[in-house]
Parts: structure tokens; C-alpha cells; sequence
């Protein structure tokens, strides 16, 4: 169990970080998901003197039960369908490309709202770690990492909380490495491994984030500078 999402970000950050001290690696960027994974990822950036960014896919969920993920797409269009999911599911085309539509223009809303004009951050040949609040059906971060994937980082590692062994067995086919410190069973939902998993704001997201950025190269040092 985790207190809180900070006290996760803090615990996933040990681990991030005694990943990435078994080797040299190419000026680490980590792209959080939002909401739940920004105030994960500050503390991952944190403990590797990293820049800190946005990664933003959006769950495609069932009709019947919007919560039950059948995919995710990102806001250019970049689409992950889970085909057992939407087998069982009946999902028809029409509304799969419906709901494409809409959680596209949704991502794209959020990306404006948090980066507020910032220019997007460089991937091409960095060590590039999605960071989430934890991991499900896996559907969110698949379509992330091979987005990342798509932009020729030198590698891409898949790094939340806690997720099913079985979906963290699945990632490590999307991913060079997946850092999860508690792949436990059985799996309900991610809220029930913490006693506060009340909703990010996008208020809170934005807060984070400047204060991050506001500290500038001054106040986090650059991973290249350490070594």
C-alpha cells in the first residue's frame, strides 16, 4: 500500500534510479501520463537530474462499461486496439472511430492546457521513461510507448508503481524494460493499492509542472552532468 501518489513517485523513484546506475544512458527524459502519473513522474525525474514532460494517451473504453479499456489512442491519431477486448466486448467499428475522435480532441485539449506554449522536449536518441500511477489492462501505456517508440529514442522503459504480473509480462514486448516494484496478485484496480487515490486536478498538473520547470537547469541538473 502506498499513502499517496507522492509517496509511490518517491518509492518508484529508488528503484528508476538503481535501474539506470547499472549503465551509462543517453540524458533521461520522463514523459508522465496524466493526471495520476504526473505527481509519480516528478519524483522519477527527480532522482535522475531528468527533464520532465507529458506523454498523453487516452483509454478507449467499452460502451457498455466506459471504464474497461478496449484501447487507447494518442492525439495524433496513433491507435492501440486490444482484440480480445473488443471481441468480447461487441465494440462496432463505428464507435471505436466515435470514440477515437473524441478522446483524440480530449488529449489534444489537455497537451495545450499543461504545456501552456512550452516547446515539446526532444525523444530522438534519449533514454525515454513513461511513468504512470500504476498499470491495468495496459492499454494507455502501449499506445504511449510505441508513440515514443515511433520518435527513435535510444530506449524507452516502462516504470509505474505497481500492475498485474501478467500485464507487466506483456510490456516487456513494447518496452527494453519495464520497473514496476510490485507486480502483485490478484488485481482489482490501481486506487486499491493506495489509501489516497482521490482524482488530479488539471489545476494540480499544471502546478507541478511549472514548479518543475520553473527550477531550470539550475535547480535539477542534467543527467549527462553527473556522470
Amino acid at each position: 500500500m502506498f499513502a499517496d501518489r507522492r509517496d509511490a513517485g518517491r518509492a518508484l523513484a529508488v528503484v528508476v534510479r538503481m535501474e539506470f546506475t547499472r549503465g551509462i544512458h543517453n540524458e533521461p527524459l520522463v514523459l508522465a501520463i496524466p493526471r495520476g502519473g504526473v505527481p509519480v513522474g516528478r519524483d522519477v525525474a527527480a532522482a535522475l537530474g531528468a527533464e520532465l514532460d507529458l506523454v498523453v494517451p487516452r483509454k478507449i473504453g467499452a460502451a457498455a462499461n466506459p471504464e474497461y479499456g478496449i484501447g487507447a489512442v494518442m492525439p495524433d491519431g496513433t491507435l492501440y486496439l486490444d482484440p480480445a477486448a473488443v471481441a468480447m466486448t461487441g465494440s462496432r467499428p463505428e464507435y471505436i472511430e466515435a470514440e477515437k475522435a473524441r478522446e483524440m480532441e480530449e488529449a489534444s485539449r489537455r497537451l495545450r492546457a499543461y504545456r501552456a506554449g512550452r516547446p515539446e522536449p526532444v525523444v530522438k536518441g534519449r533514454s525515454v521513461v513513461v511513468v504512470d500511477d500504476g498499470i491495468a489492462t495496459g492499454a494507455t501505456m502501449t499506445v504511449a510507448l510505441r508513440w515514443v517508440r515511433s520518435q527513435r529514442p535510444a530506449e524507452v522503459v516502462a516504470a509505474a508503481p505497481v500492475a498485474p504480473p501478467s500485464t507487466v509480462e506483456r510490456l516487456k514486448g513494447e518496452a527494453d524494460r519495464v520497473v514496476c516494484p510490485n507486480a502483485v496478485e490478484p488485481f482489482y484496480a490501481i486506487g486499491a493499492f493506495y489509501d489516497d487515490f482521490r482524482p488530479v486536478t488539471d489545476e494540480e498538473v499544471q502546478s507541478i509542472l511549472q514548479e518543475y520547470w520553473n527550477r531550470g537547469a539550475g535547480g535539477v541538473k542534467r543527467w549527462s552532468q553527473r556522470q
